[in-house]
This record gives C-alpha cells, sequence and structure tokens, in this order.
C-alpha cells in the first residue's frame, strides 16, 4: 500500500535544511551569513534532538566569519565527518579559497546556497545568481532548484551524488524568491532518501579521513614540472557527475511521481522557439508557456538543474529538433564579457550542431527584480522578430545603451480560482510574522495550495512590509509579487497618501483599513483618487481602529494578531471557528517563551478582531477628482525624480537614463534626503508643555531620529513664528532669545524615549506622549523653523556639554532605524560635534543600512554645505578601510605641505599669502586652529590660480583636505568582535589617529540577532537556542594593553556627561581610539519596550550588567593611571530582575527552568569578575615612584 503523502507548509530554507540535515554530522556557519535561517533550522533541530541518517544529532559550530566556517569544514571533512554550510552573496565569495582546496582534495560535501546579489554600485540583499556564478571556476559541481518544492524534493540529489563522485557540490536556488517563499509542498521521507544512500559511499569517504593510524600528507606544494599534469588527474571524476546526478534524479522522481532531469524540458514537443534558464522563473515561465499554448504557439523551456558540469550531450538531447530559435536567461551581469555564462555555455553546446538554432541572450531578475510571466512574454516576443536583439535586458527600461525589450502588459496568467492578498504593514508591527502563520493555518488544515512572499523597503522596524499571499485549489507557479489581489489589508492609514495600495485591486474586492479615524472624519481622510476607485470597482470596505484595540489590550503597536483575525473572518477563506482556533494554538508557538501573559494579550487580540466597520461606499464617488497636490518650493527635482518614486514603491518605472543623469552611476547619493520623507508613521508623538521646561536639552540628546530639537530665536526670527516659546537666561550669549523644543511630527516615530528622560519641572514633565493626528500646528511650526530659523551654535562652545551640543544641527537625522534604536543617539551625536568635517567607514550592519539604503540618505549638510562624507566597504574590513581613508588623507594633506613649502621658496610668492601658508602648516593638526588658518589660506590659492599660478591652481584641487579630518570607523558587535577583529586590532594597532565607534548590541542585530562574542554568558540568541554558555569578551580591556590606544566604554541613558566626555576625549587623542557604546536593541526584546532603551541603558549600569570607564594613555605620560572607571559600584540585588526585563533572558526561564538560575547566576558571577577588574585597574600606581618600586 503507498504511503500517504505528508504536506509541510515551509519556505526554500526550511525544505533545503531538512534534507541537508539528514545527511549532515557536522554544520559549519557563519551565524549572520544571509542563508542562516537554514542554520539556524538545523541549530534548532539539533538542540531538540532530531536524528540525522546516522542516528544521530548534527553538531553546529558558530565562526567568526564566513572565511572561517569554509575553514572548518574543510578541517571536519579531512576529519572523516560529513560536513555542510549554508553561505550565499558575499558570504560564499569569503569561502572561494577554501572552496578549490575542498575540491582539489576531493571532499565530498554540500554547501547550499540562497543565491544572491554581490555588492557591487550598491549592497543589494536580494536574490540573482552572481554570488554562485563567480564560484565557476572552484572545481565544485553546480546544481540548481527553481521552487521551494523541487528544493525539497531536489536537495538530495547534490548530496547522494556528492558520495558517489568524491567532488564536492554547490546546492543552490534563488535568495528570497524561494529561500523566503511560503509554499504549501510535499515532504520528502526520510526513509525514503535512507534507500538511496550507498554504505560503500560512506566508506570510501571515512576510509580517506586523516588519522594518525594511517598517516599520510595532504595540502602539499607542487612544482612547475608536475602541477599542470598532477591537476588533470582528477578530469574522469568530473566526466562521470552529469550521469550520476541524471541517475539519482531519476530515482526521486520515482519517490515524487515529479519528472526532474539535468535539463528539464516543458512546453510544446515541436517548440521552436525556446528559453533556457534556472531558478525561480522557470516557476513564471511555465505561466507564461501555457498562455502561450493556449493561443496555438510552439514555445518551451529549458530549465537547468546541474549547471557545472556542464553536459552538452544532456542538453542537446533535451532540446526539441524542432526548435529555430532560443533565448538564454542569465540572472547575473558580467561587465564586459560578449555575454553572461549561461549564454556562453549554450551558445559553445551548439558550436559544431547542424542547422543550429539562432541563439540570442540576455539579463533578467537581478538584484530580485521582479520576474513576471508576462516579462517571460516579451522574450518569447524577441524571439518572433525577424532580427531577435541580442544582449538584451528584461523587465527595466535601458534608454541609454537600448538593450531593454518593450515591455508587455501585465494580465493574470496563474492558475484559475487563485485568491490573491495584499497586506501593507509596518516593519516590526507583526504582519509579516502573522501572515507566515496564516499561510501556515491554511496550508496545514485545508486542501488548499497556497503561497507567501514578502516585500521589505531598506528600513529598520518601522519600514515598509508587504505581504503577498495566494490559496488556491491547484499548485501555484506564480513566482512573482502579487499584483491583482482580491483582498487588500492597509494596517497603517498614512499609507493612503504614501503608497498605490489600490493597485491592481480587482472588481468586487475588498479593501480594509486600519485607522484611528470615524465617520466623516475617515471619509475626509481617504483621497479622492482611492475613494473614487472604490466606487468604480464595487470595492467592498472594512475598517477598524487596531491600534487603539492594541493599547487597550496592552500590545502596544503591535497591531497584527488583531487585523488577523479580522482578515479570517472578512474572507472565510477557512471556518471562521477552525481559523479562531488555529490562530490561538500559533499564539502558543509564537510567543509561548515571552510569558503567559504575551500570550493572553494575543488571545484577547484574536477574539476582537470582529470588531471592524464597514464604510458605506458612496456612487458618487465615482465622479470625484484627484485632491489638489499642494505646491511646494525647495524640493529638488532629485527629489521629486528618483527619491519620492522610490519611497513609493515605484522604483521599478525609473528608467537606466534617471540614473545617469543625476550622476548617480558609480552609486553616489545626494545627502540629505531622508528630510523630505516625512512619513507621520507613529502611532504617538511627543507634545511640548513651555511651562514645565527646564531648557536642558536632554531629550534632543536622546531621541534616536533627530525630530525633536531646541531652536532658539532671534526677534527677527520671532515675528514669523506664532507659538509658544520661552525667554532664554542662559548660556549668556544667548541670553534674552527665545527657546522653543520643536518635533517634527511627521519625522518622529513614536518612541517615547525623550518623554521618558525628560525631568520637567516641579509641576511635572514638559513632554508627554499624545496620539497623533496629523496636527497642522505642528507641522508648520517644524516647517518654520527648520527653514528660517539660523543655527546658533557659533554663539557657544558646543563641546563644553550635553546642553550647549544640542544648539548644533543634528548631521544625521530622520534615519530609517528602529524606534527607540540604541544606536542612533551616539552617530548622531557625533555628527553634532565633528560632522562639518567628518569622515565614515560604515561596517556593513544595522548602521550602514539606516545611514545609507536608497534612496534614504540621513546624513545631511550644515548651512556651509559641509557634512559627513560616508562609504561603506565590507562588513569585514570597515576598520582597514577607514585607515584606508586616513592613510589617503594624510597623504594628501603631505602633498599640500610639499607645494605650499615651493610657495615659501618662491621669492615672487607675496608674503601675506607665505604668512598664511605658514599659519596654516603649523595648525594644520588641531582642528579649530585649521580651520582658521584654512578660511586664511583658501583666498590666496584661488587668487593664485586665478593668476595662472600652477602650484596654486593644483592647490585649488586639493583645498578640501586643509581642514584637519576626523575620521570615523563605525560597526556593530559582529563587525567588531568577530569577522572584523583582526582588521580592528591591525588597525589600532597601526598607531594612526582614527576613531573607532562600536555599537555594542550584543547579538548580529541587523540580520534577527545572532550571537556574538559580545553575547553574554546566559543570553538567548540565534545560535544560543539554549543560552550562551561561555562568557563575553571583553574587547575594551583587550584594546587596553597597547598602551597607546584611548578606550572607552560607554551607555548614554547612563551617564549623558560620561558618554560626551569620552567621545571628546577620544577624538582629540592623536593616536587610535575605541569607544565601545551600549545600545539596546528591538531584538533584545525589552519588557518595557523600546521607548525605555535609555531607561534600559541606565538600568544595566546601575545594576552591574555594563560598566562605564576611560583609558586615556596621556594620563600615563602625566604619571597617572590612565585608567578611569565612571560608574558606582552596582547594586547587584537589581542584576537578577535586569536579565528577566529583557526577553532574551527571560525565554531562558521559559525553555529551560532548570538551568536558568544557574545560568543567570553563573552570568552575575562573570559580571562580577569583570566589574572586579576594572576597580583593580582603576587602583594600579602610575606615579614614578609606583614605577621605580615595581
Amino acid at each position: 500500500m503507498a504511503k500517504e503523502k505528508k504536506f509541510i507548509t515551509c519556505d526554500g530554507n526550511e525544505a533545503a535544511a531538512h534534507v541537508s540535515y539528514m545527511f549532515s554530522e557536522v554544520a559549519a556557519i557563519y551565524p549572520i551569513t544571509p542563508s542562516s535561517p537554514m542554520a539556524e533550522h538545523v541549530d534548532s533541530w539539533s538542540a531538540k534532538g532530531r536524528k540525522n541518517l546516522f542516528g544521530q544529532t548534527v553538531m553546529v559550530q558558530e565562526m567568526q566569519s564566513e572565511g572561517g566556517a569554509a575553514g572548518a569544514m574543510h578541517g571536519s571533512l579531512q576529519a572523516g565527518a560529513l560536513t555542510t554550510t549554508f553561505t550565499a552573496s558575499q558570504g560564499l565569495l569569503l569561502m572561494i579559497p577554501n572552496m578549490y582546496k575542498i575540491a582539489g582534495e576531493m571532499l565530498p560535501c554540500v554547501f547550499d546556497v540562497s543565491a544572491r546579489a554581490i555588492a557591487s554600485h550598491a549592497l543589494c540583499i536580494f536574490g540573482d545568481h552572481s554570488d554562485v556564478m563567480a564560484c565557476r571556476q572552484t572545481g565544485f559541481a553546480m546544481f540548481c532548484s527553481g521552487s521551494v518544492q523541487e528544493v525539497m524534493d531536489l536537495t538530495a540529489v547534490p548530496h547522494l551524488a556528492t558520495l558517489r563522485t568524491s567532488i564536492p557540490f554547490v546546492n543552490f536556488f534563488d535568495g528570497f524568491r524561494t529561500s523566503h517563499e511560503y509554499q504549501k509542498i510535499e515532504l520528502i521521507d526520510q526513509d525514503e532518501i535512507a534507500k538511496l544512500v550507498n554504505p560503500d559511499d560512506i566508506k570510501r569517504f571515512r576510509d580517506r579521513a586523516l588519522s594518525p593510524e594511517r598517516p599520510v600528507t595532504r595540502g602539499t606544494a607542487e612544482n612547475p614540472e608536475t602541477f599542470f599534469t598532477h591537476r588533470e588527474a582528477c578530469n574522469q571524476y568530473y566526466d562521470n557527475i552529469p550521469e550520476v546526478v541524471e541517475e539519482y534524479l531519476g530515482k526521486i522522481s520515482e519517490i515524487t511521481g515529479r519528472e526532474y532531469h539535468l535539463f528539464s524540458y516543458y512546453g510544446a514537443q515541436d517548440a521552436e522557439n525556446i528559453i533556457i534558464l534556472m531558478g525561480s522563473a522557470t516557476e513564471a515561465a511555465r505561466e507564461a508557456i501555457d498562455y502561450q499554448m493556449k493561443q496555438g504557439k510552439k514555445v518551451g523551456m529549458i530549465s537547468v538543474h546541474l549547471y557545472r558540469p556542464f553536459s552538452v550531450k544532456h542538453l542537446l538531447a533535451a532540446v526539441p529538433k524542432t526548435v529555430k530559435r532560443i533565448a538564454v536567461l542569465d540572472r547575473t551581469k558580467e561587465p564586459g564579457a560578449e555575454g553572461e555564462p549561461l549564454y556562453l555555455d549554450v551558445k559553445s553546446a551548439f558550436y559544431d550542431v547542424e542547422n543550429k538554432p539562432l541563439i540570442v541572450g540576455g539579463r533578467y531578475g537581478l538584484g530580485s527584480s521582479d520576474t513576471t510571466p508576462a516579462k517571460i512574454l516579451s522574450v518569447f516576443n524577441n524571439l518572433e522578430l525577424e532580427v531577435p536583439k541580442n544582449h538584451f535586458t528584461v523587465g527595466i527600461v535601458d534608454d541609454v545603451t537600448f538593450t531593454s525589450l518593450p515591455a508587455v502588459p501585465e494580465i493574470p496568467m496563474g492558475s484559475d480560482g487563485i485568491f490573491e492578498a495584499k497586506f501593507y504593514g509596518l516593519g516590526a508591527d507583526g504582519t509579516v510574522g502573522a501572515n507566515k502563520n496564516s499561510v501556515k493555518i491554511i496550508g496545514d488544515n485545508t486542501n488548499k495550495h497556497c503561497q507567501a512572499y514578502f516585500s521589505y523597503d531598506s528600513k529598520k522596524s518601522g519600514g515598509f512590509t508587504c505581504s503577498h499571499l495566494r490559496f488556491g485549489n491547484s499548485p501555484i507557479h506564480s513566482t512573482y509579487q502579487v499584483n491583482t489581489p482580491n483582498f487588500v489589508a492597509c494596517h497603517v492609514q498614512a499609507y493612503l497618501n504614501m503608497y498605490d495600495v489600490i493597485r491592481g485591486l480587482q472588481k468586487n474586492g475588498t479593501f480594509l483599513l486600519n485607522t484611528i479615524f470615524e465617520g466623516e472624519e475617515l471619509v475626509k481622510f481617504i483621497p479622492n483618487r482611492i475613494k473614487r476607485y472604490f466606487a468604480e470597482n464595487n470595492i467592498t470596505v472594512y475598517y477598524m481602529n487596531a491600534s487603539k484595540i492594541a493599547q487597550e489590550i496592552g500590545l502596544g503597536n503591535r497591531t497584527n494578531t488583531i487585523l488577523q483575525s479580522a482578515f479570517f473572518r472578512i474572507t472565510e477563506v477557512i471556518p471562521v471557528d477552525l481559523a479562531i482556533e488555529q490562530m490561538k494554538k500559533f499564539i502558543v508557538k509564537s510567543y509561548g517563551n515571552k510569558g503567559q501573559d504575551v500570550v493572553d494579550k494575543n488571545y484577547a487580540a484574536v477574539d476582537r478582531g470582529g470588531e471592524y466597520k464597514t464604510l458605506a461606499v458612496d456612487p458618487a464617488w465615482a465622479n470625484l477628482a484627484d485632491d489638489a497636490v499642494p505646491t511646494e518650493e525647495d524640493v529638488p527635482a532629485y527629489i521629486k525624480e528618483i527619491v519620492r518614486p522610490i519611497n513609493g514603491q515605484s522604483g521599478d518605472l525609473l528608467k537606466v537614463s534617471d540614473f545617469v543623469r543625476y550622476d548617480m552611476v558609480d552609486g553616489t547619493m545626494s545627502n540629505g534626503s531622508s528630510a523630505f520623507e516625512k512619513r507621520g508613521v507613529e502611532a504617538f508623538n511627543p507634545e511640548w508643555t513651555a511651562d514645565n521646561c527646564i531648557q536642558c536639552n536632554k531629550c534632543a540628546y536622546v531621541c534616536p531620529h533627530a525630530c525633536i530639537r531646541p531652536f532658539v530665536l532671534d526677534e527677527e526670527e520671532m515675528k514669523g513664528f506664532e507659538d509658544a516659546t520661552l525667554e532664554m537666561k542662559v548660556p549668556k550669549p544667548m541670553a534674552g532669545m527665545n527657546f522653543r523644543i520643536q518635533v517634527s511630527v511627521l519625522d518622529c516615530v513614536g518612541c517615547g524615549n525623550c518623554a521618558d528622560v525628560c525631568p520637567g519641572n516641579k509641576n511635572g514633565k514638559a513632554l508627554a506622549m499624545v496620539p497623533f493626528t496629523h496636527d497642522e500646528q505642528q507641522i508648520s511650526n517644524w516647517n518654520y523653523l527648520a527653514k528660517n530659523v539660523k543655527s546658533k551654535q557659533h554663539l557657544v562652545d558646543i563641546k563644553s556639554n550635553v546642553k550647549n551640543s544640542q544648539f548644533a544641527k543634528p548631521l544625521f537625522e530622520f534615519s530609517g532605524a528602529c524606534a527607540g534604536c540604541g544606536e542612533t543617539p551616539y552617530v548622531k551625536l557625533i555628527s553634532q560635534l565633528y560632522g562639518d568635517r567628518e569622515m565614515i567607514a560604515n561596517a556593513t550592519g544595522c548602521s550602514s543600512i539606516y545611514s545609507a539604503s536608497v534612496p534614504s540618505t540621513p546624513y545631511t549638510t550644515n548651512e556651509a554645505g559641509q557634512g559627513p562624507a560616508f562609504d561603506n566597504s565590507l562588513f569585514e574590513d570597515f576598520c582597514e578601510f577607514g585607515m584606508g581613508m586616513a592613510l589617503g588623507n594624510k597623504k594628501m594633506r603631505e602633498r599640500i605641505v610639499l607645494l605650499l613649502s615651493e610657495l615659501l621658496a618662491n621669492d615672487n610668492v607675496p608674503a601675506d599669502f607665505k604668512e598664511a601658508a605658514n599659519e596654516w602648516i603649523n595648525t594644520k593638526d588641531d582642528a579649530d586652529a585649521s580651520k582658521l588658518s584654512a578660511a586664511k589660506l583658501k583666498p590666496f590659492i584661488e587668487a593664485g590660480a586665478a593668476q595662472g599660478c600652477e602650484t596654486c591652481a593644483e592647490l585649488k584641487t586639493l583645498d578640501h583636505y586643509l581642514v584637519k579630518r576626523s575620521q570615523w570607523i563605525i560597526g556593530g558587535d559582529g563587525a567588531s568582535y568577530d569577522i572584523g577583529y583582526g582588521g580592528l586590532d591591525h588597525v589600532i594597532a597601526s598607531g594612526e589617529d582614527v576613531n573607532i565607534l562600536v555599537l555594542d548590541t550584543e547579538v548580529y542585530s541587523n540580520t534577527g540577532g545572532q550571537s556574538s562574542k559580545s553575547t553574554p554568558l546566559g543570553a538567548i540568541a540565534q545560535f544560543a537556542a539554549q543560552g550562551k554558555r561561555i562568557r563575553k569578551k571583553d574587547l575594551g580591556l583587550m584594546a587596553t594593553t597597547y598602551g597607546y590606544v584611548y578606550v572607552a566604554q560607554i551607555a548614554m541613558g547612563a551617564d549623558q556627561a560620561q558618554t560626551f566626555k569620552a567621545i571628546r576625549e577620544a577624538e582629540a587623542y592623536p593616536g587610535p581610539s575605541l569607544i565601545i557604546a551600549y545600545a539596546p536593541c528591538i531584538n533584545h526584546g525589552l519588557k518595557a519596550g523600546m521607548g525605555k532603551s535609555q531607561a534600559e541603558e541606565a538600568n544595566a549600569v546601575a545594576a552591574g550588567y555594563w560598566h562605564l570607564w576611560r583609558y586615556n594613555p596621556q594620563l600615563a605620560d602625566e604619571g597617572k593611571n590612565p585608567f578611569t572607571l565612571d560608574s558606582k559600584e552596582p547594586d547587584w540585588s537589581k542584576f537578577h530582575d535586569f536579565l528577566l526585563g529583557e526577553v532574551r533572558y527571560l525565554s531562558v526561564k521559559k525553555a529551560y527552568p532548570n538551568e536558568a538560575e544557574e545560568l543567570f547566576k553563573a552570568a552575575e558571577e562573570m559580571a562580577k569578575l569583570r566589574y572586579k577588574s576594572y576597580v583593580r585597574k582603576s587602583k594600579e600606581d602610575w606615579s614614578n615612584e609606583g614605577e621605580a618600586e615595581a
């Protein structure tokens, strides 16, 4: 009797991990490699005791980098353990050197790769084949799957084939489009796979393991007379691979009933025009082919599974003999090549074939550019031309080099009877998580097929998300975003004015809006174009105030469960009672480790999901004209033509010429674009009560987004302002002027830290969080103050204290960081103090994403046009990158000295020019003095250049180096403690005058909170599922051992003045400095919420979890102890409660109650040990007498 089929709703990552786990004994991984979900599944299953094919759990070893993971994998394989890794993108590139070794030593293994773009002019984390194509020469075989079901079915093939052939494999599938797409698929049974494993293949591998019992030598060096000959000895092994893979594909086909080949053909048997491609677009191509075949066209497709070795024999056998024309599609770009890789391989395969077809090639889908069936149609249309275009691009408009094919209108080509839904949400509001659960609920409890895919912008929590869901009674091959939804839910009311949320909504469709408005107020709020669409298309409209319900329940801004419940009730895609039962089951699964109170609150949210209302659609709306667009002054064309279309999710409509016209070919972006976003997405914003304000500026100091600021108005500026201000008495230069704290309510994201830190006066706080209502008075206030009130920072010494620093304009504003981010207040403060001369080398991570994601640039300029100059190289080399900046600057300034010296030696140069030159040479290494001397020198240089002086002309091109630069190197703890530590160590050892800011969140924040060497003992993080078992690395104390590095450990919320002092001292120190800044993160799961992130810093120091200190080598030169312990002795009784205030610790208690207290106690002991070491350092005697005694 045939086994009953089992189905699972999962994404491509889980499908790959499920099968890979069976074959693995060791998994060597880097925790945040872009394919980390695969490794996280393996880690989780191992922790829960899942057995592989050999009856054991998989040993998961986290390494410090992808290169380290490849090295560990190499060693594990040589020791005889079947080893796997999971990687992609830049991570895969770091593994390439070891891949050559692993292949050369014929070690069977599989690299599971979710293929992604490689950073070039910009970083793109999304999918294409750029990374795997960089591995073609390594000697690895390369195998590709095109859908979540294919990943499940076929991942066993490379594992089996590598054991048989002794050649390692890259098993790849499209990043995001397959790796993160959820599908209901058939589960492949481990018992069935076990039958395919040949014990002789395992024994052959084991017998080749290195062992002192049968010692051999490998990894030798070889000379010219033998290397070439020796290298060719492996050829026969590669020749065998295609037949071995085809054999295993046949066996998988027998198990699944789905036919697979090295080159699988789909389409008409007498096809004349076909396409050849690999990856997820093969699924969309099926729909395009079905559509054309219904019209009688003879078309087809070859989907490539085994890409390396490339079997010409099998390709030619798969192509119907009737084929006259072929278009080869590559998902990568190789500038300068005659064509992309797959195209060249196919051309080569047909080189000797008589009457060969016409072959053209093109590029598509780079960086996950959506590839729809309509775009595939454009490729077939091209083949029908008398002379088809070669080297074409698909799905873009190239109006510069004219490579693009004409677009075909989007029409539905998917299976009949598919229900499509779109959900617009705010990052971290839970919408994506709820929809993952929804698709699992439907997939696991009905016979329906289902699919879910999620798109995001580049902001952190608080950014744009869109969930694309499909349900139907037949398999879903639509590997592209939902364009014609039956149902749309807009969870953020502000989106009605920001995005085209009704685009494609089908006639008679349904729309659900989460809004704070009711009745006429709601009708007035909805834009006319949307009301008109509702009326013209008979849309049923529902609305509810899920934000208010969430507040009442105690869920903060987490509206996801309420709106998920509403979706099931409105659509009835499954019986409502079943949906409610399953939602509650998933709530326990999703939130059980966060405590019963969180579970109960979400239960309440499910129950209140029926509190939606119907909005009556007035037929007269069909005649409404669009709302008048307010005229805007001072909005640059770049903002209108580049920034706003991208921010409005219409970036796919931009043309190549748009990027050329704005000089963006090399990835350069204009600073200050974030100031034009004005999103207004918060639920609450601070309101200022002037009578309670003591003018301390603490609110502005801690604001993560620089959206609350003190403004100082003189008499003239007061004439145009019509709201409350306070008369100033101090600081003295501002006495008699008028002070106001103003919030930009359209830029605020509503964290509430400002209100939390506000000391107020005896009447209460000066700031209170109030519901966001799009207050026109406050919007007008901000616009007037930001535009018309000049900075008064020149009147005071902004470096003297915290208060004065906030009179300086932040040159880092309105970033895409999470609400309440613990990192950005430090970055912003540095921009206020040094931004006019600041150079930034930034590690990849949270800080690079919120600092520089197209089109948002929060680094901006002052009134003189000066501001931070920012660049991001890679994750692993950020310190070296920054050092290179410093060296380049140093060399150019040496050049200036040389040129000025030539002028000083010239008798014809005026004396006042020489005086200015000498003054600059003498002051060039003093920041403030160099500003003054540069200002004096520049006019002489300009005048000399105008008079034909060649030396002056060259000096004029170099005059931007005159002011001493402030070189900052910024990265997180993952970059600093782990992958980039070697570079960090070398840079501080160099003695160069650079400043390194480590934003220490104690986890890899950008990729979901994986464990780093900064993660403290006892914390749960990804890859520390049972709580971290080793203590935190003391990076700061290690750096002090050099003796000439300035080091500080700070926490703004604990001591604002100490943070300020440390940053000042570090920047002033004429050598390397390292500042380690404690930064609470959304991944910590603060029970009090991120609106208390500053308070969390204070609590961390008070409880002894974090310590404040400074190490200033200049004090040692004075015979003083360079180490100063700034924090008071902790109250250790608070330590335990502090831990339980964060879910990353509380989860340990929930999941492992027996071990939790032991771990927490050990964590406290480690904190005490660390504190004692600091106390000892603070008591050292550095006087000359002390040295003599020593």
